[in-house]
């Protein structure tokens, strides 16, 4: 009876899932909106422009890095306590808490890398009105105004951002509940008049000025009507208690002169972010929202609370560090007095408020100005992207799921015999035993090392399932273990909390206690997960966390992760799990090898640890286009490694739709097919002989971009900078781009428009660039850049362009796996500018090990063409590495034709080298110079 019970609780799970799914289409009414979300609409309700907070300048403290000052509420005598910080790298941090709070507030850890380096604040003037503080050079201040509390930081005569300009601070305290305040105040009374008579009539004074402002307290937190839901709240089925009372948290900031506002993803939503007026505010609350729906505001997976405002002037980013539920509005209007000095003018503003349950306010302003400037402000503070090892690029075959060893074998040998490359093949949950993750079906997958060899042996890689939720069963070691040291995260009344998932009735482990995180990592050592490889990697799914039969299909708020409760740390749980994943990872190789772990939930900060992709998606147009915006918004935030399911999760894609799917995930950073467990096969060579060419080309384009892609990778690693980016990051001052999401930069050097829709025979693309030229990279015609240009296309088309003005490497002997092509040589593809020069790198390493950073074995070089001349250079002269690889073409775009073209070594050999000349591309191509890939060498052109 009881394995039958269990079994039925499984199907119940799975059924419910199903349910949830919608398979149409996401069920709304499964997840709040803001009317429905108490404390956001307490917010909301908050009227602009009379803000009861002014600065007590006599409290004013000034060190040589902080300033700290009280803000009290007039209405109710509460106050706050303000600080502010100068950080380096041109930053401000504001922080806001409650001077003497009941009990102490959620303050996120583990996000920032390193308490952020300060500089030197000076007090520049000082009046009734309020202080005016030094920012550094530039002219650049910090206005604090006394009443009502105001912020403004300014350049020159111009606000650059204000802070509660709009008087939409609140900041909900903490306070005794009325219905217990009435029980006790009896007692204070009696105690208080007992005090009162111990002091002598010497501090009488004194004594009656602190009962009248503890009185005036009192009485304020009795006036304050404990509106509906703020003690409780109920959901649909779910209550959740709140034993704290109401915590939220609001701030507005203005930007004059901005009209384009981009970031806090996740959201399958444009890149430019749409006003709220009259709309839902954007939800930051990572959630399991199965097939979702395209273009409004709802929560999805993640959460990175990070805002950018971009104009042609200057760039800026608002990092609000808060992991409570989160709303953010969003609205735009013409601005008057936005100058100090000049004459009163109108332009364009937007505003921003900030919304959270709990925590304290702690923000991050980052004050660009250019948009690189702004993404090395963020990465001091977060971090930059993980660096991927080589093979993570490529391509990887997925799907719910590879039922068996010979599934898995057989799926592997056709792509050997449709000659289409692949480093991954993934397994979803049913590999494990009984959905208990670090094990193996036994009769499906009774011999994984076996088969993990085999891939081993055409030097290919796999990724299994580990979800952090456990299957609540006393002969499963990973729950008695957990169990057994108080790990997993609890209810609201102590004991373990449990709710449905995959495997039916799960614990949730707490992976924000240290402790859990090392457990956790443990147990991918080779000992302990049983038939694991060095070949096998991890993907973390569900870590929103996902609770079938929990509220908005997630945790309970009100569940304990030690003394905090889930709605303070809810959109950090995510982070956590992919974290010890990760770690896990390093630590089974001895802290050698670079992990790849791929999450959907994720946080600001996530990007050290790996991937993360746009959860579940549909096999439709309108899905494959969204995977533009959403993958360019995780960029600007930091998640560079960010793709979409290659034709779609659910429902099952035409096949122009696939072949279009390939061909635009072939140019984006993450490169997985992925498909629902009720969907068709969908192999790529399953669609006919025609599309199978398709798409065996869109993945050898990929394979081919591989030193590029890794280069990019590298590159975001060390600065921060994103791999795939929106056009006016490198083009800030050309309006026409601010609102392009269809198209995007691969680096400064490639730009991909894909064909997004049905039926396609042309596309538009907008070249940037005024004076500059852009090259098919396929056809390398060359067209002049500031202009639209109308791209015929074919079903074999993928509209990509090299910018004249730089060299690309790739790798065009195209193999098995990226492993495979390690020691083949490159060709170098140099696109000159209308001025005749070109420049480009070319990054190499061992492409798995930490060796590049422990023992500075690498290969840096760069590529210059000027003067008749393409020479090769070391950038990193105290590195160590040698490579195989060597340069076997050169090919120069928009070139003439020369008379002889002359190789010089390092070595001081010359030889001269063969050439052809296309007249009709301009194309030069040189011929086997036959060097080193990690050598110095020039090429000299007689024209």
């Amino acid at each position: 009876m009881a394995a039958f019970i269990q079994r039925m609780s499984c199907l119940l799970a799975v059924w419910l899932a199903v349910v949830l799914s919608g398979i149409q289409a996401v069920d709304r009414s499964n997840f709040k909106t803001c009317i429905q979300s108490s404390f956001c609409k307490r917010m909301r309700d908050v009227v602009p422009g009379h803000s009861p907070y002014r600065a007590l300048l006599e409290t004013l403290e000034l060190s040589n890095t902080r300033l700290t000052l009280q803000l009290i509420n007039d209405n109710n005598k509460v106050r706050l306590l303000l600080e502010l910080y100068r950080l380096q790298g041109n930053m401000t941090r504001l922080k806001i808490n409650e001077l003497k709070p009941l009990r102490p507030r959620f303050e996120v850890p583990d996000v920032l890398i390193a308490d952020p380096p300060t500089e030197p604040l000076s007090l520049v003037s000082q009046d009734e009105g309020g202080v005016v503080l030094s920012l550094g050079a530039d002219a650049r201040h910090l206005v604090v105004s006394a009443r009502p509390f105001r912020l403004d930081i300014v350049e020159g005569p111009h606000v650059l951002l204000s802070v509660n300009s709009r008087g939409l601070l609140a900041f909900e305290h903490q306070r005794p509940r009325k219905d217990t305040l009435s029980k006790i105040s009896s007692t204070v009374g009696s105690m208080w008049d007992t005090i009162k008579n111990i002091f002598s009539s010497s501090s009488e004074n004194d004594s009656e000025e602190v009962e009248a402002e503890e009185d005036a307290e009192d009485q304020n937190y009795e006036k304050e009507e404990d509106q509906a839901d703020m003690w409780e709240e109920t959901f649909k089925s779910h209550t959740d208690s709140k034993p704290n009372g109401p915590t939220a948290i609001s701030m507005d900031f203005s930007l004059p002169g901005v009209e384009h506002v981009y970031g806090i993803p996740e959201h399958a939503e444009n890149l430019r972010l749409k006003t709220t007026d009259g709309h839902d505010p954007y939800r930051l609350y990572n959630l399991d929202v199965f097939q979702y729906e395209l273009y409004n505001p709802m929560a999805l997976y993640g959460s990175v609370p990070v805002l950018l405002s971009h104009s042609t002037q200057r760039t800026m980013g608002i990092f609000w560090l808060n992991a409570a539920e989160t709303w953010v509005d969003i609205s735009s209007k013409a601005a008057e007095n936005t100058d100090s000095v000049q004459a009163p003018s109108k332009v364009a503003q937007t505003d921003v408020r900030w919304i959270s349950e709990s925590g304290i306010i702690d923000v991050f302003i980052m004050l660009g100005p250019k948009p690189t400037d702004v993404f090395a402000q963020y990465a001091s503070l977060t971090g930059t992207q993980s660096f991927p090892p080589l093979f993570a690029l490529g391509y990887h075959q997925c799907r719910w799921n590879y039922k068996d060893q010979e599934d898995v074998r057989s799926v592997d040998q056709g792509f050997d015999d449709h000659d289409i490359p692949y480093d991954f093949i993934w397994l979803d949950i049913e590999h494990a035993d009984g959905k208990r993750y670090f094990t193996w079906d036994p009769a499906h997958f009774s011999q994984p090392r076996e088969m993990l060899q085999g891939l081993v042996d055409k030097r290919r890689k796999m990724v299994a399932i580990v979800d952090p939720h456990i299957k609540v069963d006393s002969g499963y070691r990973v729950h008695k273990e957990i169990r057994s040291k108080n790990l997993y995260v609890k209810n609201k009344d102590g004991g373990d909390y449990e709710g449905w998932c995959w495997p039916g009735t799960s614990g949730y482990p707490d992976f924000t206690n240290p402790e859990m995180r090392s457990w956790w990592a443990s147990m991918f050592a080779y000992d302990q997960y049983e038939g694991s490889m060095e070949n096998l990697y991890i993907w973390n799914d569900m870590n929103e966390p996902s609770v079938f039969n929990g509220p908005e299909v997630t945790m309970h708020k009100d569940a304990l992760h030690g003394s905090w409760e889930h709605r303070d740390i809810h959109n950090l749980y995510g982070l956590y799990v992919q974290m010890a994943t990760a770690d896990g990872l390093i630590q089974r190789s001895g802290g050698v090898e670079r992990p790849f772990v791929l999450a959907r939930a994720f946080f600001a900060g996530s990007q050290r640890y790996g991937a993360v992709w746009t959860g579940d998606n549909a096999a439709e147009w309108s899905h494959l286009k969204i995977s533009i915006p959403m993958c360019l918004s995780l960029g600007l935030v930091g998640i560079s490694f960010c793709g979409a399911d290659v034709g779609g999760f659910f429902k099952s894609p035409s096949s122009e739709l696939l072949v279009r799917w390939y061909q635009t995930g072939a140019y984006q950073p993450f490169f997985r097919a992925h498909a629902h467990l009720d969907t068709p096969r969908r192999e790529p060579w399953l669609f006919g002989p025609e599309n199978t060419a398709l798409i065996r080309e869109a993945v050898r384009q990929r394979y081919a971009l591989l030193p590029y892609w890794y280069l990019l990778f590298y590159k975001a690693h060390g600065t921060g900078q994103p791999v795939m980016r929106p056009l006016w990051v490198e083009y800030p001052e050309d309006v026409t781009t601010f609102t392009i999401d269809d198209e995007y930069l691969l680096g400064r050097d490639l730009l991909v428009h894909p064909v997004t829709d049905e039926g396609s025979k042309e596309v538009t693309v907008y070249l940037p660039g005024t004076g500059g030229v852009w090259y098919d990279a396929f056809t390398f015609q060359r067209h002049e850049g500031g202009q639209n240009l109308y791209v015929p296309v074919t079903m074999s088309s993928i509209p990509v362009f090299q910018r004249g003005g730089s060299i690309i490497p790739r790798k065009n002997r195209i193999r098995r796996s990226s492993s495979c092509m390690e020691k083949d040589p490159y060709t170098l593809y140099v696109a000159l500018s209308p001025q005749g020069t070109a420049e480009g790198e070319l990054y190499i390493d061992d492409g798995h090990t930490f060796n590049y950073e422990q023992k500075k074995q690498f290969v840096h070089r760069r590529f210059i063409f000027a003067d008749s001349t393409l020479s090769s250079s070391n950038i990193s002269p105290d590195s160590q590495f040698s490579t195989a690889s060597w340069v076997e073409r050169v090919l120069i775009l928009g070139a003439h034709k020369p008379s002889s073209v002359t190789l010089k070594t390092s070595g001081g050999s010359v030889a001269s080298l063969e050439f052809d000349f296309d007249e009709a591309t301009s194309v030069l191509t040189v011929h086997k110079p036959g060097v080193n890939a990690g050598a110095d060498w020039t090429l000299l052109f007689q024209w």
